[in-house]
C-alpha cells in the first residue's frame, strides 16, 4: 500500500502522537505515504468534501511532539452505523477513493474498535491501534500509563491540604465500568481505599476502615495531623445497583449516559455515618478538633480532575507503546492483514489479534485486589482471614523457566 490514512477516535489521551509519528515513520521508511483524516469518523464521513489532505511528510512528523497527549489528528464520537444515510459506506469509499487511500490505521478503544469492525465489514481495510485510557481492551491501551500516573500525582498533591486540614478526601476517576486506572492509580499514591466497579461497596465496611484509621494518624502526630483518602471510579453503583448518572447530560453517540457524582455519592454516605455514630464527639474532642455547632464531624470532600487526567504529557511508555504500535499497525495493513488490533511488537514480531476479540470489556482481576487488601487497602467489602487471603495468592503461583 502506498496512501494511508490515520484516524484517531474517541476520547484523547496520552501516547496517541506516538502512534501518529510511529505509523507515518515507518511508512515512509518502506516507500508510502500517510495522511491525517480529521476529527475521527465525522471526519472520514465527511472526506468526500474535503480539499486536501495534509500528508505526513519529514518535516511534518518532525514537528509532532510525541510527548505531548491528546492527538494531532482530532477526534469525535460518532457511530457510522447511526448515521441516518444508506449510503454512508459508499461515500466514505468515494472519500477515500478521491484520495486514493488504500487503507486506515484507527487509534482507538472498544467504541471506535466496534466502528472499526464494522466498517471492516463492509470492505474498508483497516488495522485497530488500541487505544483507551479505561486499560479494559484485551491488550494494552495506549493512554492508560499517562492516565495511571497523572491520577497517582493528583492523590500524592492532595494529601498536602488533606493533612493541613484534616480531611478526608475522596478523588474520582474516569475509566466508566473498569476500575483499572482507580486501581492502579490509587495503589501508586497509597491510597487508604480504593473503590471500584467490581467490587460492590459495603459502606459500613469502608466507614470502619475510614474511622479507625483516620483517628488513629491523628492521635499518633505530634501536630494532631491526619487524613484519608481514597480514589474512587465514576462507574461504581450506588444502593439500588444504579448507575450514578448525570441526568442532565443526553447520551452519546453510543449510547453512554454521562457518568457523574460518584464521589459526591461516597461522600454522602461517609458523611451520613459520622453524623449517626455517638463516639464520633469523642474522638473529636480527644484530637481537639471539636467545636460544638462548627466542627463536630471531620469533613468529607470529593475532588474531581475529570479532563485533566487524560491531558498534558503522555508517560515515556506510552510514547513508546504508541510508536511500535503505530508502525505495527502499517506494516499489518501493507502485508494486507486486516480487521485485527495490534497486541504490541515482540521478539521482532508484530502481534496482533482480531478486533472483535480484542474489544472485548476486561475487567480488575479480583484475585489481583486480595494482595493489596492483604497489605491494608481498603476496596469496599469485608477482606477475607489473611490465611484465606494468601492461600488465594499462592494458588496463582505459576514457575517461570
Amino acid at each position: 500500500m502506498k496512501r494511508i490514512g490515520i484516524i484517531t477516535s474517541g476520547g484523547d489521551c496520552g501516547g496517541l502522537n506516538g502512534v501518529i509519528k510511529g505509523a507515518a515513520s515507518m511508512a515512509r521508511s518502506m516507500g508510502a505515504c500517510c495522511f491525517i483524516i480529521p476529527h475521527g469518523y465525522a471526519g472520514l464521513y465527511n472526506l468526500i468534501d474535503f480539499d486536501k489532505l495534509t500528508e505526513l511528510t519529514d518535516e511534518y512528523i518532525d514537528k509532532i511532539d510525541a510527548n505531548l497527549a491528546g492527538s494531532q489528528a482530532g477526534h469525535s464520537r460518532v457511530k457510522v452505523k447511526k448515521i441516518e444515510d444508506p449510503h454512508k459506506y459508499q461515500r466514505i469509499k468515494q472519500g477515500m477513493d478521491k484520495f486514493k487511500l488504500e487503507g486506515l490505521i484507527i487509534s482507538g478503544g472498544d467504541d471506535s474498535g466496534s466502528v472499526m469492525v464494522d466498517l471492516t465489514e463492509h470492505g474498508i481495510k483497516c488495522v485497530h491501534a488500541p487505544k483507551t485510557m479505561d486499560l479494559d481492551l484485551q491488550t494494552y491501551s495506549v493512554g492508560a500509563d499517562s492516565t495511571i500516573n497523572r491520577i497517582a500525582a493528583f492523590l500524592e498533591d492532595l494529601k498536602t491540604t488533606a493533612y493541613t486540614h484534616n480531611r478526608i478526601l475522596v478523588l474520582e476517576v474516569f475509566g466508566r465500568y473498569a476500575g483499572h486506572t482507580a486501581f492502579r492509580g490509587g495503589v501508586a499514591a497509597d491510597a487508604d481505599a480504593i473503590i471500584i466497579p467490581e467490587i460492590p461497596c459495603d459502606f459500613d465496611v469502608l466507614y470502619q476502615h475510614m474511622k479507625t484509621r483516620y483517628f488513629k494518624r491523628i492521635m499518633n502526630s505530634d501536630v494532631r495531623a491526619g487524613a484519608y483518602l481514597m480514589v474512587v471510579a465514576e462507574g461504581i453503583k450506588d444502593a439500588s445497583g444504579a448507575d450514578i448518572v448525570d441526568e442532565n447530560s443526553p447520551e452519546d453517540a453510543f449510547g453512554h449516559k454521562r457518568l457523574a457524582g460518584a464521589g459526591n455519592y461516597v461522600c454522602q454516605q461517609l458523611t451520613k455515618r459520622l453524623k449517626a455514630d455517638s463516639a464520633i464527639a469523642d474522638l473529636m474532642k480527644k484530637t481537639g478538633m471539636y467545636v460544638k455547632g462548627i466542627n463536630e464531624i471531620p469533613e468529607v470532600r470529593a475532588v474531581t480532575p475529570g479532563h485533566l487526567v487524560r491531558c498534558g504529557h503522555s508517560s515515556a511508555y506510552d510514547v513508546n507503546f504508541g510508536k511500535e504500535i503505530g508502525a505495527g499497525a502499517f506494516i499489518l495493513l501493507n502485508q494486507g492483514i486486516t480487521g485485527v488490533t495490534v497486541a504490541g511488537i515482540s521478539g521482532g514480531q508484530v502481534r496482533y489479534m482480531e478486533t472483535k476479540e480484542a474489544i472485548k470489556q476486561r475487567y480488575v482481576n479480583t484475585h489481583q485486589v486480595a494482595m493489596y487488601e492483604a497489605q491494608g487497602i481498603c476496596f469496599g467489602r469485608q477482606p477475607g482471614k489473611l490465611n484465606s487471603q494468601i492461600e488465594k495468592l499462592t494458588g496463582m503461583i505459576e514457575r517461570h523457566l
